[in-house]
C-alpha cells in the first residue's frame, strides 16, 4: 500500500517536473522567435554594446556620401556635424542605450543580419570585424541651413520630397552633442527645454491656421461650400454662450471667397465652415488625411491628439476650422500634409534610410518610395496648392518667396496654453530636379509670416544648386 502510494507521488512529481520543463522549453522557444527582434532592439539592450567594443561600428552617411556618425577605432563614435544632426544621427551609449539611426539601424551598423542577431552570443560568430554604412536621405547642407536659419530659438523645421517621401532634412533645436552624450546625460534629462527632445516629429503643437487648407479641401469635397460662395468677415463672430471668435491682430477681411480665405487666412470663414461640417465631416476629413495613422519605420512619429469631435460644443468645433482647440500634431505630419498638396493629393511614406553598404561596397538594402495613402483627389489638390501659392504671392506668407522659384505656403500662429504664441510655415518649392515640401515651427515667437516664412525662404535657397 505504501508502496504504491510511493510511486503515484513519485508519477505526479515527474509529471508535474516534465510540465515545468515543457514550459520553460515553450518560453525560450517564445523568446527566441517572437520576442528576439524588439529584445534585439531594444536600447537597454546591453549585448550590442558589449559587441561594439570588438566591432568597427559603420559610418552613417548623408544622401551625397558626407559622414555624419563616424568610428576611428573600435569603441569610440564621432559625430563631424555635432548637435545640427542630432535628432537623425541619435546617439549610442553602453549606459544609457541607443536612440535615433544609431538605434534603429543598430544591427546594421555592426554587421549583424537580423535572423544571425537572435542567436545571441553564438552570434558573434557569424559577425565581421567592421559593421556595415548606412547611407541616409538627409542632405547636410539643407539640415545645416534649417538649423543655423533657426538660430538659438527653440522650434523644428521638416524637409521631405514631396513625391517620393525622402526626408531631406529633420532639424529640432535645442539639441545636444551627440559624442558626449553620456557625459551629459543627467544634465540633458533635467533641463526644462527638452534638447532630448526630436521637436520634428516627437513634439506635438497646435497647428493653428496652416490647418487651414485641409479645412478648405474638406469643405469642398463636403459641399460645405463652393468656390463662388462669398463670406462677410466682420472681423469677429459671435458663437453664443459668451464666446466670440475674433480675427488675429483685429483684422476685418470683407467680402472673400474660399480662396481669398486661405490667402488672408480668415479666421470667420474657417471657424463658419467648420461648424457647417460638424463632427462626423471633420472626423472623416481628419481620417482622409491620416491624422489617426501612424507607420513602423526608422522614424519615431508621437500620435496626433485629436477631440472626440462629437462632444465638441458650438465654439470649440469652430477653433478646429482654425487648427485650434485640443489639436496637438507633429511638424513631420505637417510636412506631409503640405506635400499632398504639392503631389497630387498622394501622401507618400517618409522615410529616413536611402541604402544600407557592406564594407566591400555592396549594397544590401535599398530604400525606396511608397505611396501612403491618397488624401485627396488630383483636382481638389492642385487648386489647394495655387490658393497656397496665393499665401507666398500676395498673401501672409511673401517673406518665403524665392526669384524663379514656384513656392506656396500656409502661415499659422498657434494660441498656446502655456506662453507665447508659436509661429508656423508649411509649403511646398517646385526646384529643378525635385519638389520638396516643408513644415516650420518657431515656438513662443509670434506670427507665422514674419518668423517662420523666412526660415522656408533660405531653405530653398539652400537647395537651389541640387
Amino acid at each position: 500500500m505504501v508502496e504504491r502510494n510511493i510511486k503515484k507521488y513519485v508519477g505526479r512529481t515527474a509529471i508535474f517536473l516534465l510540465g515545468c520543463f515543457f514550459l520553460l522549453l515553450g518560453y525560450i522557444i517564445y523568446l527566441q522567435t517572437y520576442m528576439a527582434p524588439s529584445l534585439a532592439a531594444n536600447p537597454l539592450n546591453q549585448r550590442s554594446a558589449v559587441a561594439e567594443a570588438d566591432i568597427l561600428r559603420g559610418t552613417i552617411l548623408d544622401a551625397q556620401g558626407r559622414k555624419l556618425a563616424v568610428s576611428a577605432q573600435k569603441g569610440e563614435r564621432s559625430y563631424p556635424f555635432g548637435a545640427s544632426m542630432a535628432p537623425v544621427t541619435g546617439y549610442i551609449g553602453e549606459k544609457i542605450g541607443n536612440a535615433g539611426i544609431e538605434g534603429y539601424a543598430n544591427r546594421d551598423l555592426m554587421g549583424m543580419a537580423e535572423d544571425v542577431s537572435r542567436l545571441g552570443p553564438v552570434a558573434q560568430l557569424f559577425v565581421s570585424d567592421r559593421g556595415n554604412d548606412v547611407k541616409l536621405t538627409v542632405d547636410a547642407d539643407v539640415q545645416q541651413a534649417a538649423y543655423e536659419a533657426l538660430g538659438n530659438r527653440k522650434g523644428a523645421v521638416v524637409v521631405l520630397d514631396a513625391q517620393t517621401g525622402a526626408v531631406l532634412a529633420m532639424v529640432s533645436r535645442p539639441s545636444f552633442d551627440p559624442a558626449n552624450i553620456e557625459g551629459q546625460w543627467e544634465s540633458l534629462r533635467q533641463q526644462s527645454d527638452g534638447p532630448l527632445l526630436n521637436r520634428a516629429s516627437q513634439g506635438l503643437y497646435p497647428p493653428g491656421s496652416t490647418l487651414k487648407v485641409m479645412m478648405a479641401d474638406a469643405a469642398l469635397k463636403e459641399k460645405a461650400t463652393d468656390l463662388q460662395e462669398v463670406f462677410n468677415c466682420t472681423g469677429h463672430m459671435d458663437l453664443g454662450g459668451g464666446y466670440v471668435m475674433q480675427e488675429s491682430h483685429g483684422a476685418v477681411h470683407g467680402k472673400v471667397n474660399l480662396e481669398q480665405a486661405v490667402t488672408e487666412s480668415c479666421n470667420i470663414t474657417f471657424g463658419t465652415l467648420a461648424m457647417r461640417m460638424g463632427a462626423s465631416k471633420l472626423d472623416a476629413a481628419f481620417d482622409r488625411f491620416g491624422f489617426r495613422k501612424t507607420f513602423d519605420n526608422e522614424i519615431v512619429e508621437s500620435a496626433s491628439h485629436l477631440p472626440d469631435f462629437s462632444k465638441l460644443g458650438k465654439g470649440d468645433t469652430a477653433q478646429v476650422g482654425i487648427g485650434q482647440s485640443s489639436l496637438l500634431v507633429t511638424p513631420l505630419r505637417m510636412a506631409m500634409l503640405a506635400a499632398a498638396f504639392a503631389n497630387g493629393g498622394v501622401m507618400m511614406r517618409p522615410y529616413l534610410i536611402d541604402e544600407v553598404i557592406s564594407p566591400g561596397g555592396v549594397i544590401i538594402k535599398k530604400g525606396s518610395a511608397a505611396k501612403w495613402l491618397e488624401a485627396t483627389s488630383a483636382e481638389r489638390a492642385a487648386l489647394i496648392d495655387s490658393f497656397m501659392e496665393n499665401v507666398v504671392q500676395k498673401g501672409t506668407g511673401t517673406a518665403a518667396r524665392v526669384n524663379g522659384i514656384r513656392v506656396t505656403g500656409k502661415t499659422g500662429t498657434a494660441e498656446n496654453a502655456a506662453g507665447a504664441d508659436h509661429a508656423w510655415f508649411i509649403g511646398s518649392a517646385a526646384l529643378r530636379h525635385r519638389k520638396i515640401a516643408f513644415a516650420i515651427i518657431v515656438e513662443n515667437s509670434g506670427g507665422g509670416g514674419t518668423e517662420a516664412a523666412p526660415i522656408a525662404r533660405k531653405i530653398i535657397m539652400s537647395l537651389l544648386d541640387k
